[in-house]
């Protein structure tokens, strides 16, 4: 197959993805720092270049109820935001996902106020892990656009049929230019193919009731379905990043390991510090310190079981956080890498560091610090540490 190698932005990278998927329909509402995907994809309607109809709303929140209306009408639904626009749609993403809809949106990390931020951190993402959406986190560019590519297929498979987003790190990625391989277009419609929705509301011949209240009934079996959603979700994750490498190059899997084969200790991390992390381990290991890496990309269905067998073998873990759970105990991603080995019946030393919020910088001598500290510290510690916080 023939690449075409090109400079783009993470917000450029995610715009040329949802043109090659050509969605039905793409409601959004402009945010920074999402507000160029967007701005560019509108080029590609105003072109002729897609058949998508675009909807331009007054809020996210209208933004997202218009998405659930052309998703449960059988439409393939697209859009992108960001931090306070992902909030302000926190009331149907629930809903999109309750509706089992497989809208897949584009979301731009950035922190939530107050105080005002336009800066990346994770904390938008976070707040929304546990709404039904599957949650994909993008390290690069060409991880971005990938992830955008095969979002559709596992968002659409018949045993999943859930919202998906896919994060990119606001500004880091989203506004810097990176080296990017694009798929040719046929070759992306081949692969995501045509759309059969799960259901729709149009269809007079099959009339149907969405949305209607349901009490104590069926509440909870409901709930339970997305349950076993999500878990079919897993399944999907990795049959479709085993098609999508043989298709297309690079397989995908729930996470990537970097160096963990004989490492001693092992940082875990999302996003674009992953890069960071992998200058500051070359670095380590010409010290002599054995450390490895292992970036998370799918946060949601939380992978728990492989990720305590990959952490089975070394001797101490360090977790980094860019947001906060505010529960005096550990950030989002510690919490769950916690309970992932206690499940697993694994006792490992760890430190969590909650770093980079409101886009405060982390460094290749930070990374290699913390590194030291754990191989220091051989028993770990319960209490939260903030990595780069100015001491009075």
């Amino acid at each position: 197959m023939e690449k075409t190698i090109v400079a783009r932005t993470g917000n450029e990278a995610m715009a040329e993805a949802m043109r090659q998927i050509n969605p039905d329909v793409c409601a959004a509402y402009p945010i920074t720092p999402a507000t160029e995907i967007m701005q560019i994809f509108s080029s590609f309607v105003n072109d002729g270049l897609v058949n998508t109809n675009l909807i331009t709303v007054e809020s996210e929140h209208s933004a997202m109820s218009a998405c659930v209306g052309s998703a449960a009408a059988g439409a393939r639904t697209m859009t992108a935001t960001s931090s306070q626009g992902l909030i302000y749609m926190h009331e149907i993403l629930f809903i999109a996902a309750s509706l089992r809809l497989p809208i897949v949106m584009a979301d731009v990390n950035r922190a939530i106020s107050g105080p005002i931020n336009i800066h990346c951190d994770h904390s938008d993402t976070m707040a929304e892990r546990d709404s039904g959406w599957i949650q994909i986190f993008s390290e690069n560019s060409q991880e971005a656009y990938d992830n955008m590519i095969q979002a559709i297929r596992i968002a659409e498979r018949k045993d999943v049929s859930l919202p998906a987003m896919v994060t990119t790190d606001g500004f880091i990625i989203s506004h810097g230019m990176e080296r990017l391989e694009t798929y040719p277009d046929a070759e992306v419609k081949k692969f995501i193919g045509e759309y059969n929705p799960p259901y729709n509301v149009l269809n007079l011949e099959k009339p149907i009731t969405v949305g209607s209240i349901v009490l104590t009934d069926y509440y909870l079996e409901h709930k339970k379905a997305q349950h076993e959603a999500m878990k079919n979700a897993k399944k999907a994750i990795l049959d479709i990043g085993k098609e999508f490498g043989k298709v297309f190059g690079k397989e995908y899997g729930f996470f990537e390991e970097y160096k963990t084969s004989d490492a001693d200790y092992v940082l875990v991390c999302l996003g674009s510090t992953a890069g960071t992390t992998k200058a500051a381990i070359e670095e380590l290991r010409q010290e002599g310190i054995k450390c490895g890496l292992i970036k998370i990309r799918m946060f949601r269905p939380f992978p728990a079981e492989e990720l305590a067998a990959a952490l089975k073998k070394c001797k101490g873990i360090v977790v980094l956080d860019r947001s906060e759970a505010m529960n005096t105990q550990a950030g989002p991603v510690a919490t769950e890498i916690k309970a992932a080995l206690y499940d697993a019946g694994i006792a490992k030393p760890m430190h969590n560091y909650i770093y980079g919020l409101g886009g405060r910088e982390i460094y290749i001598e930070d990374i290699k610090n913390v590194f030291r500290n754990i191989s220091k510290d051989t028993k770990g510690s319960n209490e939260v540490k903030y990595l780069g916080l100015k001491e009075a």
